[in-house]
């Protein structure tokens, strides 16, 4: 579903609030000894991109990194700082950037098999960057990282991009009966 925000401004408080929301449910979190927590973050980036589209949705996201570069709490673990960047983690954050991309590219082919797929192809992206990142830091292998790192989210954050399309759905259909953005 393609949606089209009546207003610049509306466009700028959806970004706002996908970011926030993204901030939010960062602190949803379950560390992990190799520094690499379970969190809903997976689910709220693909939440952005599926609800604002590509190029918003990834804005969002880069507003989130903004403002946790900035040394604002928002990451994992109320955590923030230009230094969680390069992290053991640090990878997945800039992963981010292309999973929101792909699932908001998803959404707009209007086919929910597709949309999905994307998504999971943007969230498989996500966690290429996490490992390689991974991998470097600690001196291993792409595969033993990958195990370390990658794999024990792998089911969680798969199911996560699909609650997330589904969500996106709910919360689009809401804003179009409430007349606040034209859709087909």
């Amino acid at each position: 579903m393609k949606i089209e925000f009546k207003s610049p401004i509306q466009k700028t408080v959806m970004t706002g609030v996908c970011a926030a929301l993204l901030a939010v449910l960062s602190q949803i979190s379950i560390p992990l000894p190799t520094g690499v927590p379970i969190t809903l973050q997976t689910f709220a980036v693909a939440l952005c991109g599926y609800i604002l589209g590509p190029a918003l949705g990834t804005l969002s996201v880069l507003v989130y990194l903004a403002l946790g570069a900035i040394g604002l709490p928002v990451f994992a673990g109320f955590s923030g700082g230009i230094g969680a960047f390069a992290g053991m983690a640090g990878g997945f954050l800039w992963g981010f950037l292309a999973q929101a991309a792909l699932c908001g590219l998803g959404m707009r082919l209007q086919n929910r098999i597709l949309a999905i797929a994307l998504g999971i192809a943007g969230l498989l992206a996500c966690h290429v960057c996490g490992v390689v990142q991974f991998a470097f830091l600690s001196s291993t292998g792409f595969l033993p990282s990958a195990l370390a790192v990658s794999v024990p989210h792998l089911v969680k954050d798969i199911l996560s991009v699909a609650l997330a399309y589904f969500a996106s759905l709910a919360v689009l259909l809401s804003l179009k009966r409430a007349r606040l953005v034209d859709a087909p």
